[in-house]
């Protein structure tokens, strides 16, 4: 077996319904940028990033990215569900992110607030359930 000192994370999948409305969401009310926004094979592969990681790119997916009518339809159950995944970003400003965000009109489920364990954080969902968190590292 081999160490795997050569890997590196590259690409993250967000579940969405609407590539269009994902686009408009990440890109202009959270402030990625876009990474890819081309055709392939019948979809559009769309990614959107932090300017500040070019190497991280978030697939904005929608079910009918998945292959087979099982898998499309599995997709579409958990966003009906909700509650995806989680993305956690780090700021500099957790107070000021929090508001542009709040103001944005983005769904708040948790105020600033200091943890235990060194960061003030808080938390958003985005349309389709995503749990989104914003920590600022406090001085030590």
């Amino acid at each position: 077996m081999t160490a795997a000192a050569d890997l590196a994370l590259t690409h993250v999948s967000l579940l969405v319904d609407d590539q269009d409305k994902a686009l408009a969401f990440y890109r202009d009310t959270i402030g990625l940028v876009v990474r890819t926004d081309v055709p392939l094979f019948g979809i559009r592969w769309l990614t959107v990033g932090p300017a500040s990681q070019p190497n991280l790119e978030f697939i904005l997916e929608v079910p009918q990215m998945n292959p087979d009518a099982a898998g499309q339809k599995a997709a579409r159950d958990r966003l009906a569900a909700g509650g995806q995944g989680t993305l956690i970003f780090t700021t500099a400003d957790c107070d000021a992110t929090f508001a542009r965000l709040r103001d944005a009109g983005v769904k708040v489920t948790q105020e600033p607030t200091d943890q235990p364990y060194g960061v003030r954080d808080c938390g958003f969902t985005d349309p389709w359930g995503n749990h989104l968190r914003f920590s600022q590292v406090l001085a030590r």
